[in-house]
């Protein structure tokens, strides 16, 4: 093997693992979504999130992970459609918003 075919083979490799990861984690955020619709009595509208954004983040450890951004629609009536998002760190859950279904309040005094 020369020089272009190892660096080609380990760019092949690294796309890999950024496919296979990125579906773990776009699956981690599905069932994120799913049980936080149905803890709050919504429906996932789809069964699906889109993903947003992706950087670069710390963990509670302090290594270095891919954080990314999905968004997705819900509907609390099936006559309406509301917009969340979930956030994750590497596979962990750092913010689900969930709120938007919810009335808002203003104290009038």
């Amino acid at each position: 093997m020369n020089g272009f075919e190892v660096v080609a083979l380990g760019l092949l490799a690294v796309g890999g693992w950024f496919w296979f990861d990125s579906l773990k984690a776009r699956e981690a955020g599905i069932a994120a979504v799913r049980a936080a619709c149905a803890r709050e009595g919504v429906q996932l509208l789809d069964e699906t999130v889109v993903g947003q954004g992706m950087c670069l983040a710390r963990d509670d450890e302090g290594r270095a992970v891919l954080q990314r951004s999905f968004a997705f629609e819900y509907s609390d009536s099936g006559y309406d459609r509301f917009r969340g998002g979930v956030t994750l760190r590497g596979r962990e859950v750092v913010l689900l918003d969930l709120a938007a279904h919810r009335p808002r309040f203003h104290i009038v005094q």
